[in-house]
């Protein structure tokens, strides 16, 4: 078995301070690291995805319903969408985006970033745009020609990215894991419900 971590949108925006912050998202962040810090060896590869929105239509609101619309966020080239400092980005692999044109939840909807823009510990990420690849490599793609066949999916927001992640994974024929520590919801009344949405559609939770 071949095992990639996937960390779902830790990112400014997503945490205290952010402008569509997680309660506990920061911690998540130390809590990720930390998990990287001691089971590195657990994971051949280790990835991350960004929300990276630059004109994403009507997922922005300035009335959010907060279901299919949300405040601005995460735009593209700003702190916000930056990966959260507390987050360690050492070991990370390859970086992909998503959301630049419409709204985006899954990771594997999102395109590789340019190599040169793979944080190494530092937080600015520069100003290159993988949108603009004539064809961009997907999560999916990545996965595949390193021949990954086990992901663990951890990060932010549990009942939205984090959610379609851990789907679309499962419907792509990976097998998973979902570390319920090392994620965070936005309601934790849903965050529950989606728990064992994950679970029943084959997840496997752990603690």
């Amino acid at each position: 078995m071949t095992r990639a971590l996937i960390i779902v949108d830790v990112q400014n925006d997503f945490c205290e301070g952010g402008s569509l912050a997680v309660e506990g998202g920061a911690q998540i962040a130390v809590d990720i690291s930390d998990h990287i810090d001691e089971q590195a060896a657990a994971y051949d590869y280790i990835v991350a995805t960004q929300d990276w929105h630059i004109d994403p239509g009507s997922h922005f609101s300035e009335a959010p319903d907060f279901v299919d619309s949300w405040p601005i966020h995460c735009v593209a080239d700003t702190r916000g969408a930056d990966f959260h400092p507390d987050l360690d980005t050492e070991s990370i692999d390859a970086v992909f985006r998503k959301g630049q044109f419409e709204a985006a939840y899954s990771g594997f909807e999102g395109v590789l970033a340019p190599e040169d823009e793979v944080p190494t510990g530092e937080q600015k990420l520069g100003s290159g745009a993988a949108e603009s690849l004539e064809d961009p490599m997907t999560l999916d793609d990545w996965l595949r020609d390193h021949e990954v066949d086990e992901v663990t999916v951890v990060g932010l927001a549990t009942d939205y990215c984090v959610r379609a992640t851990v789907l679309d994974a499962l419907q792509a024929g990976y097998s998973v894991s979902l570390p319920t520590g090392l994620t965070r919801g936005v309601r934790e009344d849903r965050t529950e419900d989606v728990l064992d949405e994950l679970q029943t559609a084959g997840a496997e939770l752990t603690r």
